[in-house]
């Protein structure tokens, strides 16, 4: 199978490869072609930035939370008709949890045989990216460095050392050259840079992102590199199919509720869910649905506009306490809490779990999470080991009583020990997950709110 492709990384995490990924694609969008972008590991903010550039869905490859062929068929599935499908790599190149280096964005380009255009931070440095490079380019065999982008270069001599330094140590080509500009900084907060729809004139950024990356690299080489990745083969997913059942499923899609992988929305609807988008700021009323999906995001950074809307919350909460089906990931499960404790105040929330989330300056809960399913629940047989990730600043607090439905392999969870805590037909933790790493979850959740539904059980 033929796919255009290259991989944009970098020796570290903050070295601008997000801001370079986002110009490439808004620029070849502009000169009317299809870019079909992805994202390497567990991330919503990095995709909701190239997903609006390249005017096409981003998607998530994580080897962690999904297995190896999965992985590879999901990347050729959503490639497809694609001018060029672009993933943007995660950490440095070789990063890995695994010594040997497996799963990390060198190891995914070696399963893709996709070419690697690394971005150097050039601030203060000249010949030593030269050094950097060439050091990346023997690490791994197999690994196909092909081209280097410089960023934040601060003029033309500066530029022109870094490129003799290259060709001579490295004998790959400077593909474009970024000069220092404020312009080209996406604001930050403490999960990383902030999620497109959030950040204020957001196109008008990507616009001039588009526009500094068009006139300081060479596409049309980028384009042929691109090009030159070798035919990968054809990888068979398991299919999964539909789960013969109906529901309507709201999503909480506003502000402060952005974090939805798009392929667990488009698994809950090849599930048959009929997906009900309702906004926690101004929907004063739960629609009529059948269960709810709430997903991550900053509702702590968006506590009094939710507290303010007292109706919405109440309904969620009579809803949950008469046995609608409700799944709920960290920001959803904060939602669910009695109150957001931050900065000394308190906000309240829908009550459905009884604790409080107290907001904390350090993360309480970072990196993959390894959980074994200890109790029977509709979504996940006792037994089950699940795979997922979290990246949360709150911890619950006033929540003695809390059944959990998890024991935490791996990571923190609620509170070092369990999590996925059950109350009625409410399931609510602080682990993500990805359906292509959960195959069954979509069907299990649409066949439960569809009994549910027909039996209207309390609980079930």
């Amino acid at each position: 199978m033929q796919i255009p492709r290259l991989m944009i990384a970098s020796p570290q995490g903050r070295s601008g490869k997000t801001t370079i990924a986002v110009g490439l694609c808004a620029a070849l969008r502009k000169m009317g072609l299809q870019v079909k972008p992805f994202k390497k590991g567990p991330d919503y903010i990095d995709p909701s930035w190239l997903g609006a550039a390249a005017g096409n869905g981003c998607n998530n490859l994580d080897p962690f939370l999904c297995d190896q062929n999965s992985l590879l068929k999901g990347f050729q599935e959503k490639s497809i008709g694609a001018d060029l499908a672009l993933i943007e790599a995660s950490m440095g190149l070789y990063d890995s949890s695994s010594e040997d280096g497996h799963g990390s964005s060198a190891w995914l380009s070696r399963q893709l045989k996709m070419p690697v255009i690394m971005v150097i931070n050039s601030s203060r440095m000249t010949r030593s990216a030269a050094a950097m490079v060439r050091g990346y380019m023997d690490f791994e065999p197999g690994t196909m460095i092909a081209g280097v982008i410089l960023n934040n270069v601060a003029g033309v001599r500066h530029v022109d050392t870094i490129v003799k330094a290259l060709e001579h140590h490295c004998g790959i080509p400077v593909l474009g050259a970024l000069p220092k500009d404020a312009c080209l900084n996406i604001n930050e907060r403490h999960l990383g840079i902030v999620p497109f729809k959030e950040q204020n004139e957001a196109n008008e950024m990507i616009e001039r992102i588009s526009t500094i990356f068009k006139n300081h690299a060479d596409i049309e080489k980028i384009l042929q590199i691109a090009r030159s990745a070798s035919d990968i083969p054809d990888h068979k997913r398991e299919a999964i199919h539909a789960s013969g059942y109906a529901a309507k499923v709201g999503i909480l899609a506003d502000k402060a509720f952005t974090f939805y992988y798009p392929e667990n929305l488009e698994a809950l609807q090849k599930a048959g869910a009929e997906l009900i988008y309702i906004n926690s700021f101004s929907d004063k009323n739960l629609p009529a649905v059948d269960a709810m999906y709430i997903g991550g995001g900053f509702p702590e950074i968006y506590a009094d506009e939710l507290e303010a809307n007292a109706n919405l919350r109440k309904d969620i909460a009579e809803s949950a306490e008469n046995g609608l089906p409700i799944y709920a990931e960290c920001g959803g499960l904060i939602y669910l809490c009695r109150s957001i404790l931050k900065e000394g105040k308190t906000y309240r929330m829908c009550g459905v779990i009884k604790a409080d989330a107290q907001i904390e300056a350090r993360p309480q809960g970072h990196g993959y999470v390894v959980a074994k399913i200890v109790s029977e629940i509709p979504l996940f047989e006792k037994g089950y080991t699940l795979s997922g990730h979290e990246f949360h600043h709150s911890r619950l607090i006033n929540g003695d009583s809390l059944n959990c439905a998890y024991r935490i392999v791996r990571g923190h969870g609620v509170d070092g020990l369990s999590d996925g805590i059950v109350y009625r037909n409410v399931l609510a933790s602080y682990i993500h997950i990805h359906a292509w790493g959960v195959p069954l979850w979509a069907n299990n959740f649409v066949k439960f709110a569809a009994v549910r539904r027909k039996t209207n059980k309390v609980t079930v």
